[in-house]
């Protein structure tokens, strides 16, 4: 998933999430069982969804968002072939895109052969979302295409997805020969999106390239210095801690969450990252620091880091404008990385009206539909698992209204 701000990283700059596999049908579960306006199915005729696909595209956004609610919760049977008609042949090309959104969250056993199919598609947002599709899905049959992909995309838009895509396939030895080299050349926007990739899915072969970026003043430190924590080695705690010690602030809190998340006196860390962070929000001139310090916390939030995210939440609420955006941003990026510890963190805070409301706001600015159907996807299987009644399923009902799901 590539984020709109150019700061954030989904892991998106990329994101990443979801385990969408149940079975054949992995939403007929959740047609079973109606319980709310939200969450429950819907008796659509084929007359009401083709009307509804036929809205994706309206200008108008009450519309829009009425049209995907009733495509999602119409019956898998019904909706997934139709849905795959609009993708490939509808006259509308945002209704492609939509569409191929909406099936992806329906997970459906030829969806993989929709998406092959649709690569070498004219439509940019629809070979972003099939490049998507096998980031999450990684399969040996999409290497080939993946790389004969790899030199024509050239666009800020498509090929984050595509290089995500290929270094998720990180068990191909030909994926990583194509992407190791991205580390050390091309565009900055390109080379940062490629570090953080290799960072979220854990190649340990790019470690040598990545430290050798971390030890270089420049837009790429951060990127580098993070992934360098994912990749989970702690032989590169000497050279972190060398940086640690030279660095300008705006660097720090990227070191402080690297060190974190190698599991290295983790609990100081968090705790330098808070105070910052408070101290940034509510200082004018700070914003450098702010930003790096909010992106720094959403990568520990998105590894599952309750801390984290708690800390992103608690700065954030009651944050004005300009400090709130960047950190309700990164509050989305962790929220769509790990949906059932935003769920559970959801749940612990009497404040939880004004936490989802802060979660809106950061979807209003990831305008990341792929990854946001992927969420939501978790969220409604959230809710099911939850016990009727529960709070846990209360939790997840609001945040699929307040998200107009």
């Amino acid at each position: 998933m590539r984020i709109t701000s150019r700061w954030a990283t989904r892991g998106p700059m990329a994101l990443i999430t979801t385990a969408l596999v149940i079975a054949c049908d992995p939403l007929a579960a959740l047609h079973a069982a109606p319980q709310s306006a939200a969450t429950a199915a819907l008796v659509v005729t084929d007359k009401e969804l083709a009307a509804a696909i036929n809205t994706l595209g309206a200008f108008d956004f009450p519309a829009r968002m009425t049209a995907s609610r009733t495509v999602r919760r119409a019956a898998p049977a019904m909706a997934v072939p139709a849905l795959t008609a609009a993708a490939r042949t509808h006259a509308d090309i945002f209704v492609q895109y939509c569409a191929l959104v909406l099936l992806a969250g329906f997970d459906d056993r030829a969806t993989p052969d929709v998406m092959l199919s649709l690569m070498k598609d004219r439509n940019d947002r629809l070979r972003a979302v099939a490049y998507g599709w096998f980031e999450h899905h990684p399969s040996a049959a999409a290497v080939p295409s993946l790389l004969e992909a790899l030199p024509r995309e050239t666009s800020e838009f498509v090929r984050p997805s595509l290089t995500r895509a290929l270094a998720a396939q990180k068990g191909d030895a030909k994926a990583l020969a194509a992407v190791l080299p991205l580390i050390a050349s091309g565009e900055d926007f390109f080379r940062a999106e490629m570090i953080q990739a290799l960072g979220d899915y854990r190649v340990t072969s790019a470690r040598d390239a990545i430290l050798a970026v971390a030890k270089l003043d420049g837009p790429l430190q951060d990127d580098a210095v993070l992934a360098l924590g994912k990749l989970g080695d702690v032989s590169v705690m000497e050279s972190l801690a060398q940086l640690q010690r030279t660095v300008a602030r705006e660097r720090q809190p990227a070191i402080a969450a690297a060190i974190c998340l190698l599991g290295v006196n983790c609990e100081a860390h968090q705790t330098f990252l808070r105070e910052t962070l408070r101290y940034a929000a509510d200082t004018a001139g700070f914003q450098l620091l702010l930003r790096g310090t909010a992106r720094a916390l959403g990568e520990l939030a998105g590894r599952g880091n309750r801390v984290a995210m708690t800390t992103l939440l608690d700065v954030g609420i009651p944050a004005g404008d300009t400090s709130r955006a960047p950190i309700a941003l990164a509050l989305g990026v962790a929220a769509v990385r790990t949906p059932p510890v935003l769920l559970a963190v959801l749940g612990d805070r009497k404040d939880q009206d004004a936490a989802v409301e802060l979660l809106r706001d950061a979807f209003d600015m990831l305008e990341e539909d792929f990854e946001e159907e992927l969420f939501y996807v978790d969220v409604r299987r959230a809710y099911w698992a939850a016990p009727d009644g529960s709070a846990a399923r209360r939790v997840a009902e609001a945040v699929i209204q307040k998200l107009e799901f």
